[in-house]
């Protein structure tokens, strides 16, 4: 009965240790946001904002149109409505709108109308999507800011985001994945470079 009682304690030792040996989850944020914006390709964007601290997840997909549930290639058609986007999840206690915002401005040529460079068509045009009054002001705020930035006027769109449709799976973290593809190599990196962000 003596044994059996030890061997009752040690067992409960051990299990304590073992409970105790386990890693500390990594702390969840207590509040997250998130900022939708497009300009261009969206595996542009994506990559320049892959680096940014604070930022928790980052999705490609479409929004601004019309078309519910779009694929690639219907959005590839320009008859949806909808602009290339990404949609950033992040935590406002470690970065701010406004520095999201800021760094879209620096992200794409804000002044050319359905364009980004050889990509052209309403997918591509630059655009905010925003979700709050607050969001709206804020974006509308610095796009005063930054026209200094540019000598002709800035077109991006501002308006509120009803519905965001992530795209295929083989677009998301698609600078990453592919960082050796031709247009990567050509249009991406040259990019990141210039506005001195990690290859």
């Amino acid at each position: 009965m003596k044994s059996s009682f030890l061997l009752s304690i040690f067992s409960a030792v051990v299990f304590a240790q073992v409970v105790t040996a386990e890693p500390t989850p990594s702390p969840v944020p207590q509040k997250t946001a998130t900022a939708v914006f497009g300009g261009g390709c969206f595996w542009c964007l994506d990559a320049v904002f892959q680096n940014v601290p604070g930022i928790i997840k980052i999705t490609s997909g479409f929004a601004g149109g019309t078309t519910p549930n779009p694929s690639y290639e219907q959005v590839c058609t320009g008859r949806t409505g909808h602009a290339e986007v990404i949609q950033i999840t992040y935590d406002p206690s470690k970065v701010s709108y406004n520095y999201l915002v800021d760094l879209f401005w620096k992200a794409h040529d804000p002044t050319t109308l359905n364009r980004q460079g050889a990509d052209i068509g309403t997918q591509y045009r630059s655009i905010i999507l925003t979700s709050s009054p607050e969001e709206t002001a804020q974006a509308e705020a610095s796009k005063k800011k930054a026209q200094s930035l540019f000598p002709d006027p800035i077109v991006t769109e501002i308006k509120p985001l009803t519905a965001f449709y992530p795209a295929e799976d083989y677009h998301q973290d698609y600078y990453s994945n592919n960082k050796e593809a031709p247009y990567c190599r050509a249009v991406i990196a040259p990019k990141l470079k210039k506005l001195g962000l990690p290859e």
